[in-house]
């Protein structure tokens, strides 16, 4: 055995440790029956994490898009091959440079690395207590999308807010079709790990903006 591994299990042994009693603790998720309280939390929290969210309705969804891409000065954009809300994405971001993820990525890597300013996606759900977006890429929308452009423009429907992820895994029945990838996120990308000085777009988007739809 290597020595080094043969002295941490030594130490490891000789200190005595027990398994502690898990019945003295309990888990108890956020939860409520109210929907404003239920989006006041999801907005509160996305806000401490440095996230920006614009509250809108459906019907103004196109509009306060196109405000988006104006005021952010998003020059060129890349979206989706569909999606229920593709039309508006591509009405709102017409005017401007867009580039549709319909090619193979080797074939315009350069520009979605260098060249992009932001990446409109939709999002599967919300979660409320954390302040989680739940995205499920497809080749509609690919994983790339929400990870590589500097900015996300991320498209959450009200009516998929759930209270907490376990409610959230139980009301769609991911036990029955679990994508091949999901992903969760929780304000622009960070990381403290340089001298734990907070910096953000380190390794994904900086700023994430979400529209959260008011649809019912």
């Amino acid at each position: 055995m290597n020595p080094a591994r043969s002295t941490i299990l030594s130490r490891l042994r000789d200190a005595g440790a027990h398994p502690v009693s898990s019945n003295n603790h309990s888990y108890s998720p956020w939860q409520t029956d109210s929907d404003e309280e239920r989006q006041q939390r999801f907005v509160e929290a996305m806000i401490a994490s440095h996230a920006e969210v614009i509250s809108t309705k459906v019907e103004l969804l196109e509009s306060t898009l196109t405000e988006v891409v104006a005021t952010k000065q998003l020059k060129r954009i890349a979206i989706g091959k569909d999606g229920e809300f593709i039309h508006e994405i591509q009405q709102a971001s017409g005017q401007n440079d867009v580039i549709s993820f319909d090619q193979d990525i080797r074939e315009w890597k350069h520009e979605l690395f260098e060249q992009v300013d932001a990446g409109i996606t939709h999002c599967l759900a919300g979660i409320a207590d954390t302040g989680t977006l739940v995205l499920w890429p497809s080749t509609d929308e690919p994983r790339t999308l929400s990870l590589i452009p500097p900015t996300h423009v991320a498209l959450l429907k009200r009516s998929t807010l759930s209270n907490n992820f376990a409610e959230l895994i139980r009301q769609q029945a991911w036990h029955i079709g679990m994508p091949t990838n999901a992903i969760l996120v929780s304000g622009p990308s960070k990381t403290a790990d340089i001298q734990q000085t907070l910096a953000y777009g380190a390794h994904g988007p900086k700023e994430l903006i979400v529209i959260l739809i008011e649809d019912r």
